[in-house]
């Protein structure tokens, strides 16, 4: 029997259907790996490949796309290159490089493309980054004015930072830099500063340890780790400090204020000149290729101030340089040096002889602390650096001087317990309060009566004081951070009443 259909109710069926039909298509070009090995693969084919666009091999290894050139693109593979074959296909992404930030990226270890390597699963966020980013633009900047309290009395006196600051530490290796930087990180706790660690070229061993003695003290509850180790392909030791910078501009950005470390920037330059010459790029001094100040200099600007209508945010760069026998005029230290908004010097004979931290004051400097540096310790320790200058002259002077004249004599005694004031051991920074006692102590002659050897036991007995029976003018100095006529008073008189229970 045949069934009766109205050529209405064909057309409405046919309709229904045309209006459900959804056509998909997925278009992405291909490329074929022509050659792979250490860490680059060159591929034949994408021709519209965007310069730093991400590439997709076929077990689901990233790379980055480096070198356009007429025929192939060299391609910085972010993982085992044994992984990829001659012949594979690999498709473009359409993305550029970028890596997780926020909030949840606090308290983890990541690598440089922002996965978690701690073990604690993985990190969820909505939030995400490019990694290379342009600097904030001048109108969008602000003077650095804010403190950035190190804890560290030789820096927060002599060379202090400031919150936008790009303040480098330079000095050889197993100087003490690290432990600058963990320093500065444990004293963030009350200053309200995430914090984040980039690791460049390090042990694991070493990354460990650094996450050992945050955890111990707290700061992993405010601190990022960003480790691109030793064993790590050179692309990603290439690109941990540039996702590190990512994830600082993030809490920049949203008004709030960020301390980022680069340790060390002397092992990510030799990552991209590996990279670069891999890629056959033209090299230059000391084999780096031409862009090696452009490396540097496009991941140090991003760190900045900014201004009030920007939410008035900040990302501090401490960027660490490795010297060769103290040699701060090789072609990657002054490149920093020149880029960066001052220096503190690390210095091996400083170090040798006990002096920690070694830092030396008459090569460090500071082009914009001073603006930024709290008013009570500028009046405090305004004379330090001429005092300590005067007793290193004295003192090598004073080798060849058989009969010295009492002036001189008072000057090198003074000149030696200020050398002891200014040491600290490690992982104990100190609070305003704390350090502006003693140095105070140190100019002014409370001092000078005590021996040389008593200088640090005086210093530990002070600072057990200022938490106990003398709380009050520490919590005032912490309140008005000048050196009023009221603080100088209470200053004078728990030093008179310190120093004469010391000496009984």
């Amino acid at each position: 029997m045949a069934i009766d259909l109205k050529p209405e109710e064909i057309s409405s069926i046919l309709q229904k259907q045309f209006t459900d039909f959804d056509t998909k298509s997925e278009t992405y070009e291909t490329g074929t790996v022509l050659s792979v090995g250490d860490g680059i693969a060159r591929i034949h084919g994408l021709s519209n490949v965007m310069a730093g666009e991400l590439v997709e091999f076929p077990n689901g290894l990233k790379g980055m796309a480096m070198n356009l050139e007429v025929d192939t693109v060299g391609v910085a593979i972010f993982g085992e290159d044994t992984e990829v074959r001659e012949g594979d296909s690999v498709k473009r992404t359409n993305e550029i490089a970028s890596v997780p930030v926020g909030e949840a990226m606090v308290g983890r270890i990541v690598d440089a493309l922002g996965q978690p390597v701690d073990g604690k699963g993985p990190i969820d966020t909505e939030h995400s980054c490019p990694i290379e980013s342009p600097a904030p633009g001048i109108i969008d900047r602000k003077d650095v004015h804010e403190p950035l309290q190190t804890g560290i009395k030789v820096i927060d006196a002599l060379t202090p930072v400031g919150r936008g600051q790009r303040q480098l530490i330079i000095g050889d290796r197993k100087t003490g830099k690290t432990t600058l930087a963990i320093d500065t990180i444990i004293n963030q706790a009350k200053e309200n500063v995430f914090c984040i660690y980039v690791a460049v070229g390090q042990k694991r061993s070493t990354v460990v340890e650094v996450y050992e003695t945050l955890k111990k003290h707290g700061a992993m509850e405010y601190t990022t780790i960003v480790a691109a180790t030793a064993s790590d392909p050179a692309p990603m030791q290439f690109l941990a400090p540039y996702a590190g910078t990512a994830m600082g501009e993030y809490f920049r950005d949203s008004g709030r204020h960020a301390l980022i470390i680069f340790d060390d920037l002397t092992k990510q330059s030799q990552a991209y000149r590996q990279l670069s010459l891999l890629l056959r790029r033209p090299p230059g001094r000391e084999a780096f290729p031409g862009d090696i100040f452009f490396l540097h200099s496009r991941l140090l600007e991003r760190a900045a101030k900014l201004s009030d209508a920007k939410g008035a945010g900040s990302l501090t760069a401490l960027p660490f340089i490795e010297t060769q026998a103290s040699d701060v005029s090789a072609y990657i230290p002054t490149n920093v040096i020149s880029i960066t908004d001052g220096q503190i010097f690390l210095e091996s004979d400083l170090f040798y002889s006990g002096q920690r931290p070694a830092i030396n004051a008459g090569l460090s400097v500071s082009r914009v602390g001073g603006d930024a540096q709290t008013k009570i310790m500028k009046k405090v320790a305004g004379t330090l650096r001429l005092t300590l200058a005067q007793y290193r002259e004295l003192a090598a002077f004073s080798q060849f001087a058989s009969d010295l004249d009492p002036a001189t004599r008072a000057q090198l005694e003074r000149g030696q317990r200020l050398m002891e004031v200014i040491k600290q051991g490690i992982n104990a920074p100190l609070s305003v309060a704390k350090m502006v006692a003693i140095i105070y102590a140190g100019n002014n002659g409370y001092l000078d009566d005590i021996a040389v050897s008593d200088v640090r036991g005086y210093e530990a007995q002070l600072n057990d004081a200022l938490d106990a029976e003398y709380a009050d003018w520490a919590k005032l100095v912490e309140k008005e951070m000048a050196l009023s006529d009221e603080v100088e008073e209470g200053l004078k008189k728990l030093l008179e009443d310190f120093t004469t229970k010391f000496k009984g």
